[in-house]
């Protein structure tokens, strides 16, 4: 049995079942780990929803960010923006049942066994594995409440940069989806800079990504994450993984086998959508 993390779809579903012929996947034997973002700016936002959920217990997912801007467009007055492609789900006539499959999957999920952590973005420098876990089960609590609106209420916001014990529920509950679905540079005290998105080289030394902080409470953890395509090669950065390739900019969707040592990678090309510089949006 063989355990592979996937990274970002945002809606490409065909280089998705190339990965998956490329790696023999079996899935009688085999499990997939998927980063987060299976949606949005791709052709193919539907479809790669229903594959991924029809895979049933041999597939984890774990929420990215625009997963979650998914749910908020369907459970709130937020409108989609230019670029988005999220009307065939929230047209579809299964709507309700992806979005309710959607809604119930995790934010971080760690097998003790693979001794790997999967997570969309990262986990924040301040934060040991168990607060991060415990802080991911808090925020999948308030999704899944059967009025999900509070969620979205505290989920748009910049602030606060900085983890605090002492902050309100709500801001404990945003600070949470940020630092595990959108964050990337943080400052040397460890705030979250959500506004870089550039390669390291172009950015200026006040800011550092999150998995180089020497101050990281989970340093000696394994964790496997996307959400950021600029960041280059797929490559062991200080025990992280960042699989996510730009497969949505007509690059590579890329597949992790975590349970071999060194971890394997695979590839295979992206011809969708279009090819952009993804540090452009």
């Amino acid at each position: 049995m063989a355990t592979y993390a996937i990274g970002d779809l945002q809606g490409c579903l065909d280089p998705l079942k190339a990965l998956l012929d490329h790696i023999h996947y079996d899935p009688a034997h085999d499990r997939l780990w998927f980063v987060g973002d299976l949606v949005n700016r791709g052709p193919q936002s539907l479809e790669a929803l229903r594959f991924v959920r029809d895979l049933g217990e041999q597939a984890i997912t774990v929420l990215g960010n625009h997963d979650l801007f998914l749910l908020a467009c369907a459970f709130t007055d937020r409108p989609a923006k230019p670029g988005d492609t999220l009307d065939g789900i929230l047209n579809a006539p299964d709507r309700d049942e992806l979005l309710d499959w959607l809604r119930h999957r995790p934010f971080i999920h760690h097998d003790s066994t693979l001794g790997w952590t999967l997570v969309h973005a990262g986990i924040p420098a301040d934060w040991d594995l168990a607060t991060a876990l415990d802080q991911g089960k808090r925020a999948q609590k308030a999704l899944r409440q059967s009025d999900p609106y509070p969620f979205f209420a505290a989920m748009f916001g910049e602030n606060p940069a900085h983890w605090d014990e002492n902050l309100s529920k709500s801001l404990k509950l945003r600070y949470t989806i940020n630092g595990l679905t959108r964050m990337r540079y943080c400052t040397a005290d460890g705030q979250m800079n959500l506004k870089e998105k550039r390669p390291e080289a172009e950015v200026g030394s006040d800011l550092l990504p999150w998995f180089a902080l020497p101050q990281r409470k989970t340093r000696n953890d394994r964790i496997v994450y996307g959400h950021w395509s600029a960041l280059g090669a797929a490559r062991d950065r200080n025990k992280t993984w960042c699989i996510d390739q730009g497969c949505l900019w007509g690059r590579q969707l890329t597949a992790l086998k975590l349970d071999t040592k060194p971890a394997t990678v695979f590839r295979v090309e992206c011809p969708c959508y279009r090819a952009l510089n993804p540090a452009a949006e």
